[in-house]
């Protein structure tokens, strides 16, 4: 997004009000509706999911973890919890800055479930 986009989203002066409050509301309840979203997706009981949101000079990056006690890994759910949050961004800022992207969504680390522990390398090694 441009610069002051993000200036205008950091200081909470975007006219439809408090992005990164409405997003962080939009990803939890994305997440716990994936299965209704996702076909195929299996439900889970959601547990708990964050959203969290760092603001660069011309991004704002989403985060969301997301935990279960069930039987399966709630990867959808997180990817889905940011994909949705980012999206609300997008909604609530296109008055100010249509040219904003919305890109890499990916899965950085998950735990759990018949797979196991797994975590993304960097091209240059670095973990996550």
């Amino acid at each position: 997004m441009q610069p002051e986009t993000t200036a205008k989203v950091a200081n909470n002066a975007i006219t439809k009000g408090d992005v990164l409050a409405a997003a962080r509301i939009a990803g939890i309840q994305a997440a716990k509706r994936t299965a209704e979203l996702v076909p195929m997706c299996h439900p889970v009981l959601v547990g708990s999911v964050a959203v969290n949101f760092s603001i660069g000079d011309d991004y704002v990056e989403v985060e969301a973890n997301v935990e279960t006690v069930d039987r399966t890994g709630v990867e959808m759910e997180a990817m889905t919890a940011c994909t949705i949050a980012a999206l609300t961004v997008y909604d609530m800022c296109k008055s100010a800055d249509r040219t904003m992207t919305i890109s890499d969504v990916a899965l950085w680390e998950k735990s759990g479930g018949r797979s196991g522990h797994w975590q993304r390398t960097s091209s240059d090694g670095r973990v996550g």
